[in-house]
């Protein structure tokens, strides 16, 4: 009697987990999607503080943040402000070069070669030289940190992360507006 409930629970479950084996399969994948690295962890982009930038492009972020300020506290209900902008990189500047290799015996099996490369520099009449730019990046906020008067109305933190977000890009996720500490 015994063996005959062991041999129908056993079919039972059988039975159970031929019934709902995909099921049992998404729930296994879903865990093993879950336990797996995402890579986000260790990632190497780090962000940029504005002392690590050059110093004109310090000036530029510097002076952008004033007039950010000063745009941002003459909208209605703000009040005083203070903002900061942290850079998730900085500018560069991709410049033309005229490139040469030279090499010595032969062309399948050189003995010997030197490479050379000047930045090509275009001459102006009148105004001097200037360099030829392929390309150029400019700097990219990672975040933005509004400290207001008005920061606890939300029409007023709504409005203000509107304006930020459209003065440098950044998603309304990436920026603060906090409340000015009396």
């Amino acid at each position: 009697m015994a063996r005959e409930v062991e041999g129908k629970r056993a079919a039972g479950g059988m039975a159970l987990l031929a019934k709902y084996k995909y099921v049992i399969l998404v729930l296994l994948a879903g865990v093993v999607c879950l336990a797996w690295p995402s890579g986000d962890r260790g990632s190497s982009q780090e962000e940029v503080p504005i002392a690590a930038v050059s110093s004109s492009e310090r000036q530029e972020i510097v002076q952008l943040q004033r007039e950010m300020e000063e745009i941002l506290g003459k909208m209605q209900g703000v009040g005083e402000l203070r903002l900061m902008l942290t850079l998730d990189q900085g500018s560069s500047k991709a410049l033309a070069q005229d490139a040469s290799l030279n090499y010595s015996g032969a062309p399948a099996a050189p003995e010997d070669y030197s490479r050379s490369a000047s930045t090509v520099v275009v001459s102006k009449s009148g105004s001097g030289e200037s360099v030829v730019v392929l390309h150029e990046t400019y700097p990219q906020f990672r975040g933005a940190l509004v400290v207001c008067q008005g920061g606890g109305d939300p029409a007023v933190r709504l409005a203000v992360i509107e304006a930020v977000s459209a003065l440098t890009g950044l998603g309304s996720d990436k920026i603060s507006v906090v409340k000015w500490q009396s």
